[in-house]
């Protein structure tokens, strides 16, 4: 009993070295990021930057040779058709009497009479696709409440109403134009002839605006001697805006007409939703950022928000736009950056026991942000975000906090 006595601070002593030793040996759990898998919605978007354009602009031409006198009018004044006088011409100069011009005068009337017979034929086709538009919407909107009609089909209809109105828009525009040539042609032609002596007042030629909207630019400011055809100002409206966006043509093959989109960072409090309108079908080569050729696409696309939430849009203004090529309200999803490349496919890190255990899963889509997936995981199972080299199969683990 003596000698036990005597050896207990031996013995006590060895047990701590022996449990300092394996502490220091015993392998300390890896700090990791831990996220839950969960239900919710999910959107996959095409992200690139755009402009809003005017989506008819009419440049206003001389009429006929002669004298301009000093056009005004400013950028961004407002004009009224058949209104407001957008500059004059006074027909003095010796070629207005030439046989050629009278002759080419006398074409000119006969060719804008032809384009206003085809510009009423085109409102009159544009018409009947609008009125067949408005039943088709009025008829999937009762359907798609009772169940016949999908949401895709209703989302078509929708499209195509809104497309259908814009081209009446543009017919409409495209009949108000060709009365205005065919105007400004007859006098043009009128004023080709000898005028009396003093009657010079009575011969000057006033170009009125030919559309409702603003002035774009003023293309000849100062007083001049113009020639037939010479671009005097560029007219438009600015609430009949559209956006452009090109985008990689890989991007561009998932994208439709009637996709929908959000513009962000224009300059206003909260996105604006928009609608593709048109993909058009040729691509070009553009230079990227860091000097790469890239194939790109325009992208047309229109408002679904009314016009008083984005009046202080204009011309070639820049927007941000997320273009929606596919979403879901319920989907399984984890973080993308917990999904990593495995010799089965995907494969992710769960947390089980405090270990990381590896984890094979099937995956869907992906956003760069999130990755839905479609098997291998259920709702609330714990995953390493951005697993490091020290992260391996059945190694322990300790979520940061």
């Amino acid at each position: 009993m003596r000698a036990l006595k005597k050896r207990l601070p031996l013995l006590v002593g060895g047990i701590v070295v022996v449990i300092v030793v394996a502490y220091a040996v015993w392998p300390t759990p890896v700090p990791v990021e831990v996220a839950a898998a969960e239900r919710g919605p999910m959107r996959v978007t095409v992200d690139e930057d755009g402009k809003t354009r005017i989506r008819d602009r009419y440049v206003v031409s001389a009429p006929l040779a002669g004298r301009l006198g000093r056009i005004t009018l400013r950028a961004g004044d407002e004009v009224r058709a058949g209104e407001t006088l957008l500059a004059t011409i006074e027909p003095k100069d010796p070629e207005l009497l030439d046989i050629s011009a009278r002759a080419a005068a006398h074409a000119r009337v006969k060719m804008t009479e032809e384009s206003k017979k085809q510009a009423l034929e085109n409102l009159k086709k544009a018409e009947a696709a609008h009125a067949q538009a408005i039943k088709d919407l009025e008829r999937d909107r009762t359907g798609v409440q009772t169940g016949a009609v999908t949401p895709q089909q209703y989302d078509s209809s929708v499209t195509r109403e809104i497309t259908t109105r814009l081209e009446l828009k543009a017919a409409q525009a495209a009949v108000q134009i060709a009365d205005f040539e065919i105007e400004q042609a007859k006098a043009a032609l009128i004023r080709s002839r000898p005028f009396p002596s003093g009657e010079d007042e009575l011969w000057r030629l006033d170009i009125r605006s030919p559309i409702t909207g603003r002035v774009l630019r003023v293309l000849q400011e100062s007083a001049t001697v113009v020639t037939p055809g010479m671009p005097l100002l560029e007219l438009g409206d600015p609430t009949d805006l559209e956006v452009v966006i090109d985008v990689l043509s890989t991007d561009a093959v998932k994208v439709s007409a009637g996709t929908s989109m959000l513009l962000e960072h224009w300059g206003g409090e909260a996105p604006l939703r928009g609608r593709v309108r048109r993909v058009e079908p040729s691509g070009f080569t553009k230079l990227s950022a860091l000097g790469v050729e890239e194939q790109r696409v325009n992208v047309i696309a229109t408002f679904d928000d009314p016009p008083e939430n984005w009046r202080s849009l204009g011309d070639a203004f820049r927007v941000e736009a997320r273009i929606v090529v596919w979403e879901a309200a319920d989907v399984l999803k984890v973080p993308a950056g917990a999904v990593f490349p495995d010799k089965d496919g995907k494969a992710v890190f769960a947390v089980v026991g405090g270990r990381a255990v590896l984890w094979s899963i099937r995956v869907g889509h992906t956003n760069g942000l999130q990755t839905e997936v479609l098997d291998g995981l259920e709702p609330g199972a714990q995953v390493i975000v951005y697993p490091g080299d020290k992260v391996r199969n059945g190694v322990r683990v300790k979520p940061r906090e």
